[in-house]
Parts: structure tokens; C-alpha cells; sequence
């Protein structure tokens, strides 16, 4: 119906369908902002500013043990090439240890979670690079910058990526003098507002070492010095003068102090103070000699701000004829074998938490949601030239797992809601469904059906270099375990349910045993058709009239139209890229519930509804979730509005 300037009398009908139409247009704005928010985390966490190594990225996966090292003492800390040596050296001693090494730094422009040795080379040798704070992150980003991250900024990139543990030679403080210049390090303010464990042989002995504990208590954080004593160490010295609050005598004291910190959900960090092994360490007072005599020459030079420090280490380093640096040497290489001891030992206790936690129930006053339908492992290998090469050749190109499936998508973003709902699905005993429950722990698994002799579904996607599917395969057999059989046990969690979601995956007696289930109780269903092969099922019978939300993208919507025997609309583009795609139509089957199928009128408003053009994401659940991608779309869906 068009709308102009003649008043037009609106029969019942035409009114609910200009609800739906400002229902929906409403529906695409708040859509459109929300991507653009989500598109700006994206790409700082996935995109132009954020690169995980894959083993890193394998390992947080897989929950096995990752150890975060800095930078800066590569940038700024040592000399080439012995600085490269060193980071090699630490990096060699985490993997002894069982643990996974993820060196932070800063390559044009992007932060790299995990180094490769030529990025290593890059940054050791290079002369122009950035000494990186949280402070300087966002122009060095900006503009394409390399650096090297100092603590702070190795502890904000750590904890984006989920490493709950890092390894550094020792962290800033408050200066000699601090109390008249104010020079305070963003270190002790970043232990104070990111929840990461630093392993560190204390504080850099340059520093006042006294008020840096104060101003560490001021910010909440746990200091605990690790071993028998509990003297806070002083870098190159073990023996500081001043007592740590509290002390750890081994690694496993140290995990579960990590693990209470984490599981409070505390923002601070842990410092952990490991003391320079006793053969390597330097004499306290041969190092204090030459502390004030560099802080003199300091002063007189007019040298302050984050140009102190280097400058202090390197010149304490010529003043102790390189006793200094044997020290440092010593003393990271120590923190390395401790911290990824620690490492390895959390990652034990937070598995050991997870199993011992799997099989119990959610004890909760309140009913929660229930999700049914399926988890895929998805492989995706994007070719790297434009061309694909037939014949058996290798191509070269790109290969990343991530976790998916529709349901799983659907669980997963409730339960970051807070609203924790009843996953229901199945998995296999095999290599991928321990790497699934680690990444969905956040998750309620209980009921997940883990199955020997069956596969996990897995789908694997070759894209070409435009970012175009090539080709699919899936071995999804084992979703047809998602039987009537296996729901209906949790038939009271159904009944209680103030929603139930339910994929396209499942058996469709599945389907219908939930919905007329649904109908008994008058419960809430929504039916995510998952592809064009399975929207349908549901409308094979009448077991849609029990659906209350609905989410097709067009060629699905399509599916559904021609299984209902009603014809195309005219007018309707087959190119998915110039038309509508998504929208609830919750509405439409309200009406529609009193009659045998769906009118042909109300497909036609589905496919008419709000002109904007289509982009699928891939942050769940908004798997098929379209919104506007150009500019032409915003006045559309104003436009849109203005007629309803």
C-alpha cells in the first residue's frame, strides 16, 4: 500500500502490517549500530590492529599453557645481537617447560600476539622503533608504528588475547625522587586494572623500591615473593631491604593464587617476585654505587621520562664491567623457567576445575533458556592467490579452525549475556570435543551428549582469495544424535523455559516434538532454519503454527515459500546482494497461526519489508543477521520509516 498525502482509511489488516513494517525498520537501525560496534571490536581483536600467532592462537584454544614475554628489552634493553640471542634463549626455555612462548610487540601498525624469528630479527635490529606504555598505543596504531611493549603494554595486549601469565626481567615503579616529580611508572597502574600475573625479579633496583610497594598496595595488587623467603628481591639483587606481603613457596602456591584472583573476578593483577638466582646475582652495594653515580650523570644531562630507564640500565652496565647484565641475563632466564612452570601449573588446576565442574548442574532459581542444535569444528582455508590451481597441486594459503555450529552460536552468545542457557547437542569422543568444552567453558555443557565411536561434526570451506566460497564439505552425521529420545529427558527444563531456540540441524521429530511441546505450554520457540536444505522442516507439517520467532535469510525464506506451494512475489530479485535478507517475522506468523499456512500477501511483506542490502556476520549468533553494507542503505530504511 503506498501512502501520500490523501487521508486513506486502514482496514485491520493494513494496520498490522504497518506495525510490522515500523516494528522491522526499528529492527534494522538498532541492527546497524549494533554492527558497527561490534565491527570496531572486531577489528581491533581480529583485524588491522591485532594478529594472534596460529600456535598461540592453537594453544589458548586447546587451554594449554601460554606464556606472554615483553618486548621493550628488545627494543630497548639490550644491544643487537645479543639482545636477539636473549629472546630466543627465553623463548627456548618456556617451550622446555612445557609452555607455550607469545612474545608481544608492535609491527606496523599491528599487535602481534607471538613472533615469528624473522619479526624477532625486525625488532632487535631495527633503530626507529617505539617504546610502547598504554598511553602510546593509540598513535603508534594510528600511524603504523613499530615498538616494543614495556609491562603495560604487554599486560593490555595479554589480557585481549586470554594469557593469563607473563614473564618480564622486572618492573617500573616510582623513581628515585618520585615524590617531588611525580614519576610514577604505568606499570603499577596497569597491575592494578588488568587482571594478568607478572613474574618479574621484582622491581628494577634504579627505582625506589619502598614507595613502589606502597603505591602497589594503594592499587590493589597482590605482591607475593615466590620460594622460601619472603624478602622482596631487588633485580639484580635478591635482597631488597623490604618484606614482599605475602610469599609463595613453589609454583603450584603461585597457580592457585592466580586461579583465586581470576575466579573473584578481581581487575588487578599478581605480581609475582622471583629473586635472582644467588650465583648470578650482583653485590648490592657494588650495584647501588653505580645507581647513584648513573643518576647523577642522569640529572646533569636533563635525561627523565621513559629515556631514564634505559639509559640508567645501560649505564650501571659499564659502570659494573657487565656484572649488571650477566645478572639481568640470569634473572630472566630464571623468571622464564618459573613462569612457565606457573603456567603449566594453572592450566592444570583451571582444567582440573572444569572436569570436576562438567557433570553438575546449574543450581539456579530462575529458568533458563534451552538451545538445541548443533556444534561444528570449522576449518577454513583461504587461498592466497586469485587463481585456485585444479590437478592435485597445493595452493598456498591460509588454514584457521574456529568453533562453530548454529546452536552452539546461539548458547554461546546468551551465556555472554548472563543468561546461561541449557545447551542440548552432541559431540564425539575424540581429538576435537575436549578442545570444544574448553572454548565453550563459559558455557552450561552438562547435557552435552558425548558419544564414543562418533565423529564430532566438523565442516571444512575452501575460499578463494576475494573471499568467496569454492567449496563446503561437512561431516555433520552426528547431529541426527539430537533424538526426540535424548530432549525429551529434559522435559522439565523445556517446560520451564521462558525460550527455547532450535536449529535446522536436528532431526525434524526432533522439531516436532519440541513444537508441539511448545503448543501444550504455550512456549516461546524461535527456529533458526540454519541453510536452505533444512528451513523447511518445520513447514512440512503444521508444526510452524508453535513457532514465535522465525530468522530466514532470503534464499532460506524462499525454501519455505515454495514448501508451502505459494508462488514467487513478483518483483523479487534473485541476486541476494540488492535485497532483503533478514527479519523476524514473529508478527506474520501470529496472524498467520488461525489459518492452514501462511498467506502469499504475508511471504511478499517477509520478502518486501525494509530495501537494505545484505552482509552476513559471523560473530555469533548473528550468523545470518543482515545489515545495511553501503551508504545506499541508510536512507532506505529511513525512507522505510517514514511510510510506516
Amino acid at each position: 500500500m503506498r501512502y501520500g498525502t490523501r487521508r486513506t482509511v486502514l482496514g485491520p489488516s493494513d494496520l498490522l502490517y504497518k506495525m510490522i513494517a515500523k516494528i522491522t525498520c526499528r529492527l534494522a537501525r538498532r541492527v546497524s549500530a549494533e554492527a558497527h560496534r561490534t565491527t570496531q571490536v572486531r577489528r581491533f581483536l581480529h583485524g588491522a590492529y591485532f594478529r594472534i600467532q596460529p600456535s598461540v592462537q592453537e594453544a589458548l584454544v586447546e587451554g594449554r599453557p601460554v606464556v606472554a614475554l615483553e618486548s621493550t628489552i628488545i627494543t630497548h634493553g639490550m644491544a643487537y645481537p645479543q639482545n636477539l640471542s636473549m629472546a630466543r634463549e627465553v623463548e627456548k626455555i618456556v617451550m622446555r617447560n612445557g609452555a607455550v612462548p607469545a612474545t608481544i610487540g608492535i609491527l606496523r601498525g599491528q599487535i602481534h600476539v607471538g613472533l615469528t624469528d624473522e619479526e624477532l630479527q625486525f625488532l632487535a635490529s631495527s633503530k626507529n622503533v617505539v617504546k610502547v606504555s598504554r598511553r602510546d598505543l593509540p598513535y603508534v596504531l594510528s600511524q603504523g608504528l613499530s615498538g616494543g611493549t614495556t609491562v603495560s603494554g604487554t599486560m593490555i595486549a595479554a589480557h585481549k588475547a586470554g594469557i593469563p601469565v607473563f614473564v618480564t626481567g622486572g618492573i617500573g615503579g616510582v623513581h628515585r625522587g618520585g615524590e617531588n616529580t611525580l614519576d610514577v611508572s604505568a606499570d603499577l597502574t596497569e597491575l592494578g586494572r588488568t587482571p594478568v600475573a607478572v613474574v618479574s625479579a621484582g622491581v628494577k633496583s634504579i627505582l625506589d623500591i619502598g614507595r613502589t610497594l606502597e603505591y602497589l598496595e594503594t592499587q590493589g595488587v597482590c605482591v607475593a615473593a615466590f620460594g622460601a623467603s619472603r624478602m622482596f628481591p631487588a633485580f639484580f639483587s635478591s635482597q631488597s631491604g623490604f618484606q614482599a606481603p605475602y610469599h609463595v613457596q613453589d609454583e603450584e602456591e603461585a597457580a592457585k593464587l592466580i586461579a583465586s584472583t581470576l575466579e573473584l573476578g578481581l581487575s588487578s593483577g599478581v605480581l609475582i617476585a622471583v629473586p635472582c638466582p644467588q650465583e648470578k646475582a650482583a653485590s648490592g652495594q657494588l650495584i647501588e654505587d653505580a645507581i647513584q653515580q648513573a643518576l647523577s650523570e642522569a640529572r646533569s644531562k636533563g635525561i627523565t621520562g621513559k629515556e631514564l630507564t634505559p639509559f640508567l640500565l645501560q649505564k650501571i652496565n659499564e659502570l659494573t664491567n657487565g656484572k649488571s647484565l650477566d645478572s639481568n641475563l640470569a634473572l630472566i632466564q630464571n623468571n622464564a623457567r618459573v613462569g612457565s612452570g606457573i603456567a603449566v601449573a594453572l592450566s592444570k588446576l583451571q582444567k582440573a576445575t572444569r572436569k570436576g565442574s562438567l557433570p553438575r548442574r546449574r543450581d539456579t532459581t530462575l529458568p533458563q533458556p534451552v538451545v538445541i542444535g548443533g556444534i561444528n569444528v570449522d576449518f577454513i582455508a583461504k587461498a592466497q592467490n586469485s587463481v585456485i590451481l585444479g590437478g592435485g597441486q597445493t595452493n598456498a594459503g591460509r588454514v584457521r579452525r574456529t568453533f562453530g555450529g548454529v546452536g552452539r552460536n546461539l548458547a554461546d552468545c546468551l551465556s555472554r549475556l548472563g543468561l546461561t542457557p541449557l545447551f542440548l547437542s552432541a559431540v564425539g569422543k575424540d581429538e576435537h570435543s575436549e578442545s570444544i568444552l574448553h572454548y565453550c567453558h563459559h558455557m552450561d555443557m552438562s547435557a552435552i551428549l558425548q558419544l564414543e565411536g562418533k565423529s564430532t561434526a566438523t565442516y571444512s570451506a575452501m575460499i578463494t582469495s576475494a573471499g568467496e566460497l569454492s567449496i563446503g564439505l561437512g561431516d555433520m552425521d552426528i547431529h541426527q544424535q539430537i533424538t526426540e529420545q535424548y530432549v525429551s529427558q529434559f522435559k522439565e527444563n523445556l517446560c520451564q523455559a521462558p525460550l527455547v531456540c532450535i536449529d535446522g540441524n536436528v532431526p525434524l521429530s526432533t522439531i516436532q516434538y519440541i513444537c508441539q511441546l511448545a503448543r501444550d505450554h504455550q512456549l516461546a520457540v524461535c527456529y533458526e532454519p540454519t541453510d536452505e536444505n533444512k528451513a523447511s522442516k518445520p513447514f512440512l507439517s503444521d508444526s510452524w503454527k508453535a513457532l514465535t520467532y522465525i530468522s530466514p535469510n532470503l534464499q532460506e525464506l524462499k525454501a519455505i515459500n515454495r514448501t508451502l506451494g505459494n508462488p514467487l512475489p513478483a518483483g523479487i530479485e534473485h541476486s541476494e546482494e540488492s535485497v532483503v535478507l533478514t527479519l523476524l517475522i514473529s508478527h506474520n506468523l501470529e496472524r498467520e497461526r488461525a489459518f492452514s499456512s501462511p498467506s502469499p500477501m504475508s511471504i511478499t511483506l517477509a520478502y518486501n519489508i525494509v530495501g537494505i542490502h545484505k552482509q552476513s556476520w559471523r560473530l555469533p549468533p548473528f550468523s545470518h543477521l543482515c545489515v545495511g553494507r553501503s551508504a545506499q542503505a541508510r536512507p532506505m530504511i529511513d525512507q522505510g520509516a517514514q511510510q510506516a
